[in-house]
């Protein structure tokens, strides 16, 4: 995980709660709602790439690990 992925879901994050306070503000509960739930799917897809990434990593430290005995 790098920094720039960071930003980007950061900024992705800034922008759709601009989305959200704005259809909140002018009576579309209805699109707030379903950005709301796009927005949901897509970090979790994002959290899942990086757990994979994280799971290697650990998995290439304990390979590196066990060949040092």
């Amino acid at each position: 995980m790098e920094l720039n992925d960071l930003l980007r879901i950061a900024g992705i994050g800034l922008v759709i709660g601009f989305l959200h306070v704005f259809f909140e503000q002018t009576g579309k509960k209805e699109f707030s709602f379903f950005l709301f739930f796009v927005a949901y799917i897509y970090i979790a897809a994002e959290m899942l790439r990086f757990l994979r990434i994280f799971f290697s990593e650990i998995a290439e430290f304990f390979q590196w690990l066990s060949m040092a005995f």
